[in-house]
């Protein structure tokens, strides 16, 4: 009866197990917030091996599946703008169609295919746009999908394999996002950090100085022990041109950090004290 049950249970490991082999084209997941975006995209990542891909076993003026197995996606959380093309919030697949000098790129709104759809559908295209193609000093072996040249409001997202690469400017709403954010929060309570980020906020963006110098003002006093506010307090005065109170603010800034022992603050407070006391 031992022996029995010792057959079984080798039977039984036998039947689940399984070989295991590594993907040829490795399926991978980037996610990157952009502004207050969201941006994720999915996709596959056949490599060169040896063999010539832009022209041979991507064609020039065809559609490639760009990529490998299912389909390429983007899916983005807010509205946005992707070479000049408007898109809503969503997920779509990514199609091109590879030329030598230029590519077109398609949103594609069904996102469920194995490679190139069965029936290619122009009314599942969302947007299109062309984009010219670039050389790349070194050859990339496997093709790689990036997000790079990140700002504020937009970056650019780049398409390489071999010794080439297209790019699609993205652009995100993150001004309209962040005054829809600062309106609702100041009409209610809002707290020291609140104003400080509406004040940092609205100085970098070239907007109303006196407004953010009203909310600095209010975030100190009712938090005043915070180095890094003095410090925006005493750029925000600055940009006012009110010399003399940026720099007792830029001293506020320097003291507290000193205690704190932020070094990089010295240093900015104290090189910035130098300069506007000339």
């Amino acid at each position: 009866m031992k022996h029995l049950k010792l057959i079984i249970l080798l039977c039984g490991g036998l039947a689940v197990a399984q070989i295991q082999t590594p993907q040829p084209s490795p399926s991978t997941t980037l996610e990157q917030v952009v502004g207050l975006t969201e941006v994720k995209i999915e996709y596959s990542r056949p490599a060169m091996r040896g063999r010539t891909i832009m022209g041979d076993l991507v064609p020039y003026g065809s559609l490639w599946r760009t990529g490998a197995n299912k389909n390429t996606t983007l899916s983005f959380s807010d509205p946005v703008m992707v070479g000049g093309q408007a898109l809503a919030a969503g997920t779509y697949a990514l199609f091109t169609r590879p030329g030598k000098s230029l590519w077109e790129v398609f949103f594609y709104n069904e996102t469920e295919n194995s490679g190139l759809p069965k029936e290619w559908k122009p009314e599942s295209i969302v947007a299109v746009i062309e984009v010219p193609t670039q050389s790349l000093a070194e050859p990339e072996e496997s093709f790689t999908i990036s997000i790079n040249e990140l700002t504020n409001t937009g970056a650019n997202i780049h398409l390489s394999w071999e010794n080439t690469r297209v790019t699609l400017p993205l652009e995100v709403p993150t001004d309209e996002k962040t005054m829809a954010s600062i309106k609702e929060t100041i009409k209610g309570t809002p707290k020291a950090g609140d104003l400080y980020k509406a004040a940092v906020y609205y100085r970098e963006s070239g907007r109303d100085l006196q407004t953010a110098k009203k909310w600095i003002g209010k975030a100190i006093e009712m938090d005043p022990g915070k180095y890094w506010m003095f410090r925006q307090q005493a750029l925000i005065l600055a940009d006012l041109n009110e010399k003399e109170a940026a720099i007792k603010a830029a001293q506020s800034s320097l003291e507290l950090a000193e205690k704190a022992g932020n070094q990089d603050y010295v240093r900015l407070n104290t090189k910035a004290i130098e300069e506007w006391s000339k």
